[in-house]
């Protein structure tokens, strides 16, 4: 009989233990919030092209969930992760597409695609899958960039003497 107690706590302590682990690995909103990036956003010339740039709204969706530690959308779902891609890559409105912006959705793509393998794997850790979650921040964050600095070249005018 005193085994059986003994047995019970050591399983309970266990128990007790292995929680500890699992939330120690759960990335959480405050975990986000500590990334250090700078985060550009869209000024309103280029918020007026990409406005029905739908590839573009369902990656800013997804950028949103990241933020609030959702990591949902990468779990188990590689078909509808290359087809935003592929969509991204090939609805581009004329105005913003050049070499840069593409270049921009080429690194944005690698740190996608980054991120969810390592998202659907148990054996990375936290720090790892935080470090991969700021990467993929920082490429959409110089997506936007490169697509305000396209914008704002497009509309200098330069006059000749």
């Amino acid at each position: 009989m005193v085994i059986a107690f003994s047995c019970k706590k050591n399983q309970e302590q266990g128990e007790a233990t292995l929680d500890k682990a699992n939330d120690s690995l759960e990335i959480k909103v405050k975990d986000i919030s500590k990334i250090k990036y700078t985060d550009y956003i869209l000024d309103s010339r280029t918020e007026d092209i990409t406005i029905n740039w739908n590839a573009y709204k369902q990656l800013q969706e997804v950028i949103d969930h990241v933020k609030k530690a959702d990591l949902s959308f990468f779990y188990n779902n590689t078909k509808e992760v290359k087809e935003l891609l592929t969509n991204l890559k090939q609805t581009i409105p004329s105005n913003i597409n050049s070499p840069a912006i593409l270049a921009r959705i080429s690194a944005l793509e690698t740190k996608l695609l980054k991120l969810e393998s390592l998202s659907n794997l148990s054996t990375t850790s936290k720090e790892e899958l935080l470090e991969n979650i700021k990467g993929f921040l920082v490429a959409f964050s110089n997506l936007n960039l490169q697509m305000n600095k396209k914008i704002e070249n497009d509309n200098i005018i330069i006059e000749k003497p």
